[in-house]
């Protein structure tokens, strides 16, 4: 570097992601302190506590280990959803029920080690199955997560691949180290002191147990309540708006200023030095504002001169006192700069408008595109279209994209004039762009470089449209007239730019989304669009931005979703080797989504794909409690208990305190993601907040409900193999999530264009008329078919005086040259036969859509008047 100069960045991404794994560490730290002290409160016993609670490291090191290997970063994605309750909900159930068996033993003195040994393999024996297939089952369910692409997939892929790594890491010390630690370190001693747990887990037993009884007693109202329940949440859910990945906290704005359409570099530079000067004047908060206008070199990131990026550096958040959050602050800092004339402003954050632009192609959260030929018509309903999405509440930003409205000078030629002159166009348009633009006279030389010498007019002679009007025009005689003489010359507004998607014209219309989500503005915009805009035929509309990555993604988790369940209901018939205990089971699926979705709604949190991915990973965790409930009914069964009602509450009773407890330590592992407000928290908030909810629900309702179910699938419901088909299908369907209703409008607002392609490419019987076409010009090739070639070989002797002669003789027939020819000629007729019907075939379906089209676009047009007439 030269003395005296030194680089100083201003926008430096290290803060935030330093903020970000500050957020993990501490979400990590609190959450495996809080499963801990769930552990020993439930368990009631320091060492089975200690026990479990060394699976968290142990499980840790195993997926540190994994992620090295398979060159998984750690980040605040990866490490962000790892929930401790998760990975040591195998081992609380191992654990918990040898301390049940060794309590029931109450021989009045201590155990051998041979005999701990013994009595810890026959209890983890008993429950391993439940341990083993629960975790199975949480482990398989997010593996779907990694089929899903795009930006959705590496976000969430490296949290499916982490979690996996840690789940396996637990199920495996679930059926080695745990039993192992159990059988050395538990007390041997079989007397037994009632401790805070014991009278923890008898407060719970003094609520649930006349409960259940009651539930029992009136198993139809239960259903009917649960059902009202689930049908409840499914009207919450689809009512619910919709967001593609909450906005990360990134603690600075990215201010995009533009001037009018035009406008000089002073200009620009006038209007973003006003602007910084304000924001430093007004708010505290800001600690440095610089502005980028135009583009470097290298031109990665091109742009006008009348556009800039602002980029606004704050303080830390707690030390603002103009607002206390971003939305707030960035409304009050738009206000601010209102009284800068000519300007527009749109705030958003440095890595957002970069992720959106590189994403879609605009900055902006939202865009609405519109598509056509005629750039006036186009602006004309970019107007339209702006007008209504400023009324839209939550659609801040406002930009229209300027197509038009540069001025420029035209020059018309009178015909007529140049021919009374003896002058051509040709002639003309030389000298106004060697006058203007400038013409090369000659060659400069600098020792081994070469130059153009250009001469164009001084700078004072080519300023207005007087000077083109004055312009001399040498005639052929050598005498000169001025160019207003033999053409009119004026000023005319022009195209400012021509943007194309897919070889089409289109105009946005943008916006940015500020305390709304982003489904619900762009559903209310296309409806005002649908009742308000009539769109000439040819002219279409779609919506980008971050609501098109939402469509998307939502398509591939409604691929995604059925794939998880599938593979959960087919671990529940291996685990009990029936279809209607795997049904039975299943149902805790819809039962936990219920207290999933209502957990939204609560919190006023819009459902996004990092809620999804909440809702995959609750479907597994839903079915470990039912799996260790149902496996104590068939356990109580086996042993001769035949009563059902007795085998319900025997079985609830002793399994009370492993659902509890798995439920809890689950749940409570994702508090602190849920609950934290510091930077990088955001994306991991609706996913911690499904899975409390729907554990909640899902544990109410599975030590309620389930037991119900149990009842009349043992008593009343004779299930054969082939009915869970329909079963199944209608289980997929109800969990399916809604998909956006976002470009339902582009098949009716389609262009005649495009639904020609479209049934060209999709009729049936062209397809077939294609496919004879191309038969006949495979079949020429036969035209010229001969006879097979014979070879033959005589080895002996064979009239000669040599005792051992060979003889090699080759034969080929074939027919008249002119068969072939006339073959030949057949052949082309054929396939130009196959061509013309092709044609007509072709023709005859453009004549039907267009009449088709038509008539549609005259029935809505009349429809339109008539409304407008009312």
């Amino acid at each position: 570097m030269p003395e005296g100069v030194t680089i100083e960045p201003f926008l430096d991404r290290t803060k935030l992601v330093n903020t970000a794994i500050g957020t993990v560490s501490k979400n990590l730290a609190e959450g495996a302190l809080i499963v801990i002290f769930v552990l020993l409160l439930l368990l009631g016993n320091l060492r089975a506590g200690l026990i479990v609670a060394s699976v968290i490291p142990l499980a840790l090191l195993f997926a540190f280990g994994m992620m090295n290997f398979f060159g998984v970063s750690g980040n605040l994605m990866s490490l962000g959803a790892i929930d401790f309750g998760l990975i040591v909900d195998g081992a609380v159930i191992i654990v918990e029920a040898t301390l049940h068996h060794l309590g029931l033993l109450k021989l009045g003195r201590k155990l051998t080690q041979n005999e701990m040994d013994e009595e810890v393999y026959q209890s983890a024996s008993k429950i391993r199955n439940s341990a083993a297939f629960g975790e199975i089952i949480i482990l398989i369910v997010y593996l779907p997560i990694l089929a899903l692409v795009g930006i959705e997939g590496k976000m969430f892929g490296p949290m499916a691949q982490t979690v996996s790594f840690a789940i396996l890491g637990a199920f495996i010390l679930s059926l080695t180290y745990v039993p192992m630690m159990s059988a050395l370190v538990l007390s041997k001693n079989t007397d037994y002191k009632p401790n805070i747990s014991d009278k923890l887990m008898a407060f719970f037993h003094r609520l649930y147990d006349p409960a259940i009884r009651w539930s029992m007693h009136k198993r139809p109202l239960i259903l009917i309540l649960t059902a009202g329940l689930f049908l409840a949440s499914f009207w919450v859910f689809s009512n619910m708006g919709g967001e593609f990945i909450p906005t990360l906290e990134e603690g600075d704005f990215a201010v995009e200023t533009r001037v009018m359409t035009g406008s000089s570099l002073e200009n620009t530079i006038q209007a973003t030095t006003q602007a910084e000067k304000i924001l430093l004047e007004q708010f505290p908060e800001v600690k440095q504002v610089v502005s980028k206008i135009g583009a470097g070199e290298i031109p990665t990131d091109p742009m006008p001169v009348e556009a800039a990026d602002m980029m606004v550096i704050l303080e830390n958040k707690d030390e603002w006192v103009s607002a206390s959050n971003r939305e707030e602050l960035a409304n009050k800092m738009a206000e601010a700069l209102e009284v800068i004339p000519g300007v527009t402003f749109g705030f958003q954050q440095p890595i957002q408008m970069r992720f959106n632009e590189l994403m879609t192609g605009v900055r902006q959260d939202v865009a609405v595109k519109i598509y056509g030929e005629d750039l006036n018509e186009l602006s004309e309903y970019a107007e339209q279209i702006g007008r209504l999405a400023s009324g839209v509440e939550g659609a801040q930003d406002l930009y229209i994209e300027e197509v038009t409205g540069v001025p420029q000078i035209v020059i018309n030629y009178k015909r007529d004039q140049l021919a009374k002159y003896g002058l051509s166009i040709r002639d003309v348009n030389r000298s106004v762009q060697a006058a203007f633009a400038g013409a090369s006279a000659g060659l400069v030389y600098e020792n081994e470089r070469r130059f153009d010498l250009v001469v164009r007019l001084d700078k004072t002679n080519r300023e207005d449209v007087e000077s083109v009007q004055n312009l001399y025009i040498a005639r052929k005689d050598g005498h000169q007239i001025p160019l207003y003489q033999v053409a009119e010359v004026e000023i005319q507004e022009g195209p400012y730019q021509i943007q194309r998607d897919d070889t089409r014209r289109r105009i946005i219309v943008a916006f940015n989304v500020r305390n709304r989500d982003v489904e619900s503005i762009v559903t209310e915009l296309q409806q005002k669009i649908e009742e308000t805009v009539v769109f000439a035929p040819g002219y279409t509309v779609s919506y980008g931005g971050q609501f098109e990555n939402l469509v998307e993604a939502r398509e591939r988790l409604s691929l995604a979703v059925p794939l998880a369940l599938l593979l959960i209901f087919v671990l529940l018939y291996f685990t009990f080797g029936s279809i209607k205990q795997g049904i039975l089971i299943f149902t805790a699926i819809p039962l936990s989504a219920i207290g999933g979705i209502f957990a939204l709604w609560l919190r006023d949190m819009p459902f996004s794909i990092s809620a999804g991915v909440g809702f995959i990973a609750l479907f597994g965790v839903a079915v470990l409690n039912g799996i260790v409930l149902i496996g104590e009914f068939n356990h109580l069964k086996k042993e001769g208990v035949s009563d059902i009602f007795e085998r319900i509450y025997k079985g609830t009773s002793v399994r009370l305190r492993p659902v509890i407890m798995t439920a809890a330590v689950a749940s409570m592992g994702f508090l602190p993601m849920a609950l934290s407000q510091s930077g990088g928290a955001e994306v991991q908030r609706p996913l911690a907040t499904v899975v409390i909810g729907g554990l909640i629900t899902a544990t109410f309702l599975t030590l309620v409900v389930l037991p119900i179910l149990y009842y009349y699938f043992e008593r009343g419901i004779k299930m054969k193999p082939g009915a869970i088909v329909p079963l199944l299908a209608i289980g997929l369907l109800c969990v399916q999530m809604p998909k956006a209703k976002a470009q339902d409008s582009l098949v009716s607002y389609q262009s005649l264009d495009e639904a020609i392609q479209v049934a060209i490419q999709n009729n049936p019987t062209l397809k077939a008329a294609d496919l004879q076409t191309q038969q006949e010009r495979e079949l020429k090739g036969t035209s010229w078919n001969m006879a097979k070639t014979n070879f033959s070989l005589t080895h002996g002797q064979y009239n000669s005086i040599y005792n051992n002669d060979n003889q090699f003789n080759i034969s080929q027939s074939m027919e008249f040259p002119t068969v072939y020819a006339n073959q030949k000629k057949l052949a082309k007729a054929r396939i130009e036969a196959s061509e013309w019907m092709h044609s007509a075939t072709q023709n005859e379906l453009v004549q039907q859509v267009k009449v088709s089209w038509y008539l549609l676009w005259l029935e809505k047009k009349q429809t339109t008047i008539t409304a407008g007439a009312r």
